[in-house]
């Protein structure tokens, strides 16, 4: 009866948990990070700071879209092999930004509102795709031309 090692100890999985560690201890990560959370941040408080709290459906919009980009983009840093895929999220959140103004209910799409949201979804936008190019989309250097997990 053969036994074999543990998941934990494949090859693959320590080269790719190396990799992602190298690529969010880069200062470039770790800038992207930080704008990607004051962009949530502002994302949140942007009906107050540019006056259009009075239009509630985008507030809110704005409100929930920009604590759940803050969210979904302050985590990667620490833990990016866990949730590199929260990236991808924050890209549809980024999107979801920019034609807002356009969809929520009542007419609120003012040239306030058009500006702030098309400037912070774009600006959200390229964060979550930077984030997640971050490690160079998930490719494989190896031949693949050696043996399986397993295999002697």
């Amino acid at each position: 009866m053969t036994t074999h090692p543990s998941i934990e100890q494949h090859p693959d999985l320590a080269e790719m948990r190396a990799r992602f560690e190298r690529a969010t201890t880069t200062p470039r990560a770790q800038a992207i990070e930080t704008l990607a959370l004051l962009t949530g941040l502002y994302l949140a408080a942007s009906p107050w700071i540019a006056g259009f709290n009075g239009l509630s459906t985008l507030a809110v919009s704005n409100l929930i879209t920009g604590v759940a980009y803050a969210l979904c983009m302050s985590g990667i840093g620490s833990a990016y092999e866990r949730t590199h895929s929260m990236a991808w999220c924050a890209i549809a959140i980024g999107v979801w930004t920019i034609i807002s103004p356009f969809v929520v209910s009542g007419s609120v799409a003012t040239t306030r509102t058009v500006v702030n949201n098309v400037i912070v979804g774009v600006l959200a936008l390229c964060l979550g795709l930077a984030m997640a190019a971050m490690t160079g989309g998930g490719r494989r250097t190896g031949g693949g031309g050696g043996l399986r997990y397993g295999e002697r």
